[in-house]
């Protein structure tokens, strides 16, 4: 079953970055197809076949076609149990949603090139204030979550000692905003990052590691 998987994904999207974790900590082998979400290869007619929302990441497996990168996610942890990517208990699955979802939900959606085009072409903003718009909403992210890790440190994980979905939505968080060059204002945040940086499937499946990836 495992390699009938095909990822429609680009080297710079944060979701796909997410599948891209899941897929290498199970072991499962897959082919990516990018899709160039920077020229708008995604709109596209041929795309729109694939995915109706005309986003990435899509993933297909044995027929089916799935996307939304948290949808994506606890299917493979379902399909491919092995090794676990969410708690048995109820109430720690229900944190580890919750804790995903700061980045997945929240943070992410507002900093996605479809809502920076309309930040320009609907209010005239200029490449300096897109790029503080989204600065700001990476920083109220990482802000957020400095806070939950206060209340609950991770140990060394967000849910205990192995990574889950938690771990892999901060992860992508992080990849960002560590671009932006303000992740030392959130010490437990960086200390995270580096766990899960330490794990070889966060670190091989990389934005910076894919093809077409700038040098």
């Amino acid at each position: 079953m495992a390699e009938t998987i095909t990822l429609y994904g680009f080297w710079r999207s944060l979701a796909a970055y997410r599948v891209r974790i899941a897929l290498q900590m199970k072991g499962l082998p897959y082919r990516e197809i990018p899709v160039d979400i920077l020229t708008g290869e995604q709109h596209g007619a041929d795309y729109g076949a694939v995915n109706p929302e005309h986003v990435v990441p899509t993933l297909v497996h044995d027929g089916r076609t799935l996307f939304q990168s948290q949808a994506i996610l606890e299917y493979l942890d379902e399909t491919f149990p092995d090794p676990p990517l969410m708690p048995t208990d109820a109430a720690e699955r229900a944190y580890v949603r919750a804790v995903a979802l700061v980045s997945v939900a929240d943070a992410h959606p507002l900093v996605v090139p479809r809502m920076r085009k309309r930040l320009a072409t609907q209010f005239g903003a200029d490449p300096a204030a897109v790029e503080a718009w989204g600065t700001h909403w990476m920083r109220e992210g990482l802000a957020t979550y400095e806070t939950i890790f206060t209340r609950r440190p991770p140990a060394p994980f967000v849910a205990g000692e192995t990574p889950t979905i938690a771990d892999i939505c901060f992860a992508s968080h992080m990849a960002a905003s560590s671009l932006a060059g303000f992740t030392r204002e959130f010490p437990l945040c960086a200390r995270l990052a580096e766990t899960c940086m330490a794990v070889p499937a966060f670190a091989a499946a990389h934005p910076m590691k894919v093809p077409g990836a700038p040098a």
